[in-house]
Order: structure tokens, then sequence, then C-alpha cells
């Protein structure tokens, strides 16, 4: 039985040395296309309403050149932090809760197994859209 969570969330695979969150990469894959209208990903990703989000996992925020952040996520980026696991988890969970006046307006994903595909689906995508 597969189990996930915060502590899946925290659970990583390695493999040549990047972090990967658990999950499975093809519902990832799926799910993914709810976020489609906002963000894109791959070689020819470019920004939309949101930054391309090649190589988002474990990246700091407002890293997307070209991409005019909201001062709380600069504000963020400033104090260091990153897109881990449990931040995305977090962040797909409710956008809100994590950059309260974010430009993000999707609500979020209520299963954690959804939040944790997505982010393994994520997580193949080096900064310039190749694949690991």
């Amino acid at each position: 039985m597969k189990q996930f969570g915060v502590v899946a969330a925290l659970a990583l695979l390695v493999s040549s040395g990047v972090a990967y969150a658990q999950g499975d990469v093809a519902k990832g894959e799926k799910i993914f296309k709810k976020c489609k209208a906002c963000h894109a990903v791959g070689e020819n990703a470019k920004n939309k309403v949101g930054p391309t989000l090649n190589g988002v996992v474990d990246a700091g925020w407002g890293e997307v050149a070209g991409y005019k952040y909201s001062k709380p996520l600069l504000a963020g980026k400033e104090e260091g932090k990153s897109w881990d696991a449990a931040t995305l988890d977090a962040y797909l969970t409710k956008p809100k809760n994590v950059i309260p006046k974010g430009k993000m307006a999707f609500a979020g994903l209520r299963k954690e197994d959804q939040r944790q595909d997505v982010i393994a689906y994520l997580a193949q995508f080096n900064k310039d859209g190749s694949t690991k």
C-alpha cells in the first residue's frame, strides 16, 4: 500500500545526485493538465500567466528569468526560501497559505497522492527543460 503525506513528501529518492519526490510521474503528467493554462514545462516552455516550472523542484523562489513575481514571493526569495518537496506539497495544497498575497489563483489539490504525483512529474525537468 502506497503512503503519501508530509512523511512521503520528505522521504526523497536520490538518483544521480538529484532529489525526487515520491509519486507517479505518469499520473503527475495527467494531473499537470490542470496547470497548463498558466504554466509550461519542457524544452520549448515559455512563461504564461505563471512562470515556467522547469527545474522548480529544489530551486529557490523567484528564479525564472523574465517573469514578474509578486512582492510576497520576492520577499521569500530574499529570505532564501526554496521549492523543496515539503514546500511544494504545502503550496499545491493551498497556495494562499504559503504565499498569502501571491499571484496564484488556483485553489489547490486536496488529494495528497495527486500532489506527490505532480511533484514527481516536475522533478524530472532540468532548468533547460530537458528531462533527467
